[in-house]
């Protein structure tokens, strides 16, 4: 793929409940980047399939399962759509800004590109970063690069772009289907020896936003060492939990 082509390339606005950001995210998307803009919805009850069709943005819903079951349904909606890179969009149109940057590290051979809001530690802070998401992010993030042997930067950022090799390299049937499942895919991916990148993003947390919850930041506490015990085990040969479906590895 040329550096000028966008063949291939999709945005994916993953939906719920994001009916009143919606415009503005469209809006402020560089849409010369992409092929396509479609819409993947966990059955929100507000009127974002309404403001959908206004906009002319192809539309797909789903039984509600939470973010994980989004972002599952809308990898594979994707490829099966023909894309090739998947770019990751919330409904509340944060990271626009990094698309362009990320684009540019698929191109040279990422398969994975992860939004890093820490690459000026302090700025986080500075977009509103409560201290106790600052300090969990920081911690989980930390031990997650130790483990899985990439360089600690932003393991939990609502920002990634992603490969069509990456959406069908695993089978993501015994995955969370909460938001957990942004961490899994980073280790089933980092597990198949896929290549990892990572570009500058910014959050405003002081802004209206759509965020995960604080109780279920607090799961991951508990669900990010287990998920890495299992990686180590799975680098042993012994096969457990997530790492029991089948993944391609690359050589």
């Amino acid at each position: 793929m040329s550096m000028q082509t966008k063949d291939g390339v999709f945005g994916m606005i993953m939906t719920y409940n994001c009916g009143a950001f919606l415009e503005h995210t469209y809006n402020i998307l560089p849409k010369e980047l992409f092929q396509n803009i479609v819409i993947v919805d966990d059955e929100s009850t507000d009127d974002s399939e309404e403001v959908a069709k206004r906009l002319g943005i192809p539309f797909y819903k789903h039984p509600h399962g939470g973010y994980g079951t989004n972002l599952k349904f809308g990898l594979k909606k994707c490829a099966e759509l023909g894309a090739s890179i998947i770019v990751e969009i919330h409904g509340d149109g944060q990271f626009a800004s990094s698309i362009p940057d990320a684009l540019v590290q698929m191109r040279q051979g990422a398969d994975l590109v992860l939004g890093n809001r820490f690459y000026d530690l302090l700025q986080p802070r500075r977009d509103g970063m409560s201290w106790i998401r600052y300090l969990g992010n920081s911690i989980l993030s930390g031990l997650g690069g130790i483990v899985l042997g990439i360089r600690p930067q932003d393991l939990f950022t609502g920002f990634r772009v992603y490969s069509k090799r990456l959406a069908e390299c695993s089978d993501f049937a015994v995955t969370s289907e909460d938001y957990f499942f942004s961490f899994e895919i980073i280790a089933m991916a980092r597990f198949a020896n896929l290549k990892i990148a990572h570009v500058p993003a910014r959050s405003y947390y002081n802004q209206a936003h759509t965020s995960i919850s604080l109780w279920k930041g607090f799961l991951e506490i508990a669900q990010t060492p287990y998920t890495l015990m299992l990686y180590l085990l799975a680098k042993m040969g012994i096969r457990l939990g997530i790492f029991r479906s089948k993944i391609q590895r690359e050589k």
